[in-house]
């Protein structure tokens, strides 16, 4: 098969214990050095905390494998300064189009409204992805070591720390890690040494996934048939990537063979017959997949935490994999960079647990009922999913019900001890327990974005009424724990277009406590230094 990609094979080093013959200490270890695993380890050196990265290969993901990256997973990456080559290289995307047999049923916009500064969704081959994470974790320095070809063997969990064993190509030696991060995927051998649970539901479908490289007048939008003409009583989704490579996806049902449906013969029909038998196309990837809807009953064991596919596993539909596992880590490093410095309590980092756990039963509820839809298991179920396609042409309630894979969103954290409950009236998303939306700013006479100047430490987002900031909400700047303000309506900050202040509800001396994670703690209708600490002392899990 045709590959445009040339695989970059990363060195490996013999790590100093191997010739000390001792045991290695460190404060923080990630396992797997994928997505999840790369994030969780800039994010946690962007919180000061020193981190081993360990990846039993030594490239990235060999074929495209997750293509589809959220909104929120690319502020993530961007405060963390590598989205930038990702959105450049990527193909940007916000429409979907539902298609049954020929005929359009409906399409949607997952970004409506303007100013925001990442896109709705890119697409990207996994391995682009991983490359550019790679490339940012290099540019650190001693704050991430990548240790290539080093692979866990076992792991000894203790209260004060973990203790890992771990293989190289010289031998095994042993380290010694205040805090252990699994990222090492859904066969997780971590989460299997310590006997953890994964349950759920596996779906009995197979899907074949063909990467073709091809030159196409599709356009950049995700195009979902039911019952198309060119692959019958079944479904199939069509996406555009970098390099002109086409991402498309063919339900095949539980009888197929894999094998069999991998081999260019049974491949190369079902594309000349979708594309047509003259389309110049050639093969990059193929591979057929089956998938689950499954979680451990909890993320956090001890000084050991599950993220990403280790701790959660869903369907494809709706691209709820990676993104949510780099939401995992946006949500747990913060809290550990605070404990690890001594400034928060240890049973902060229990929250992640709540949190995570409660998004991770939204993308496998969402991902379940995408699937249900997608391939119904009974005559019932069918024939309710063909009436919703065939009233969803002319009436737009069905419309809602149409799902062909809802798409990742970032899951609010509504019910979480973190949050200080509203004392005052508001209006619009901004509640506590929700990400923030992005804005455009003017600072220093200068166009910005709202999300360049909020997470990495506590944001006091105040809405000056007079272009001036009280000198008590400047003091919070020398708290203990990392706080910023960020005013508007000052002569460095302006809301030049107005939509801070109109998604923020921004009245004249409204303050926000944005967490670390770009998340809304608490909002207040006047300045109280009294409720501003509390509220603090509460997203810092000491109340």
């Amino acid at each position: 098969m045709l590959s445009t990609y040339q695989y970059p094979e990363y060195a490996y080093v013999p790590p100093a214990a191997l010739k000390a013959g001792g045991t290695e200490k460190r404060p923080a270890v990630v396992i797997g050095a994928g997505p999840v695993g790369l994030t969780a380890a800039l994010d946690l050196a962007a919180h000061g905390v020193p981190v081993v990265v360990l990846d039993d290969n030594n490239t990235v993901s060999i074929g495209s494998r997750a293509v589809c990256y959220a909104k929120r997973a690319l502020e993530v990456w961007d405060r963390l300064g590598c989205a930038g080559p990702m959105v450049d290289k990527g193909v940007r995307w916000k429409i979907g189009k539902v298609f049954r047999d020929e005929d359009l049923v409906y399409q949607f916009d997952l970004l409506p409204e303007p100013d925001h500064k990442m896109p709705a969704f890119i697409n990207l081959q996994q391995y682009y992805l991983e490359e550019t994470l790679v490339d940012r974790a290099q540019a650190l320095g001693e704050l991430v070591d990548l240790r290539w070809k080093n692979r866990v063997t076992a792991l000894d969990s203790r209260d004060d720390g973990v203790t890992l064993t771990v293989e190289t190509p010289d031998g095994p030696y042993t380290l010694e890690a205040d805090w252990v991060i699994a990222c090492d995927g859904a066969k997780s051998d971590v989460r299997g040494m310590i006997g953890a649970r994964f349950d759920g539901q596996a779906f009995n479908d197979r899907f074949l996934i063909a990467d073709v490289v091809m030159k196409a007048d599709f356009p950049t939008e995700r195009w979902f048939w039911f019952d198309p003409p060119f692959h019958r009583n079944q479904s199939v989704l069509l996406h555009k990537q970098a390099d002109d490579v086409w991402r498309i996806d063919f339900q095949l049902g539980w009888d197929a063979d894999p094998e069999e449906e991998k081999k260019p013969e049974k491949v190369l029909p079902r594309l000349k017959a979708m594309l047509g038998e003259d389309t110049d196309f050639e093969l990059e990837w193929v591979s057929v997949y089956q998938f689950n809807c499954r979680r451990m009953d909890k993320f956090r064991h001890g000084r050991l935490f599950f993220a990403g596919d280790a701790a959660h596993q869903v369907s494809p539909f709706g691209a709820r994999g990676a993104n949510s596992g780099v939401q995992d880590t946006d949500n747990l490093a913060w809290k550990l960079g605070l404990v690890v410095a001594g400034k928060a309590p240890e049973s902060l980092l229990d929250t992640y647990d709540d949190e995570r756990v409660l998004a991770a039963d939204d993308n496998l509820l969402n991902s379940t009922r995408s699937t249900d839809f997608i391939t119904p298991k009974s005559a019932i179920s069918r024939a309710f999913r063909d009436a919703t396609l065939d009233l969803a042409r002319d009436l737009p309630f069905a419309r809602g019900l149409v799902n062909s894979g809802r798409l990742s969103l970032p899951t609010p954290y509504v019910g979480s001890r973190l949050n200080t409950p509203d004392r005052d009236a508001f209006q619009g998303r901004m509640a506590p327990g929700c990400p923030a939306a992005d804005a455009p700013l003017t600072v220093d006479g200068r166009d910005s974005w709202l999300l360049d100047h909020l997470g990495g430490c506590f944001t006091l987002l105040y809405f000056s009424p007079d272009g001036t900031v009280p000198e008590a909400l400047t003091a919070f700047e020398q708290d203990p724990v990392p706080v910023k303000v960020l005013a508007v309506g000052t002569p460095r900050i302006a809301d030049a277009k107005g939509v801070v202040t109109q998604r923020y509800d921004g009245r004249p001396g409204t303050l926000y406590l944005i967490r670390p994670d770009q998340y809304v703690a608490a909002r207040f209708r006047a300045f109280d230094p009294r409720l501003v600490r509390i509220a603090l002392d509460t997203a810092c899990g000491k109340g």
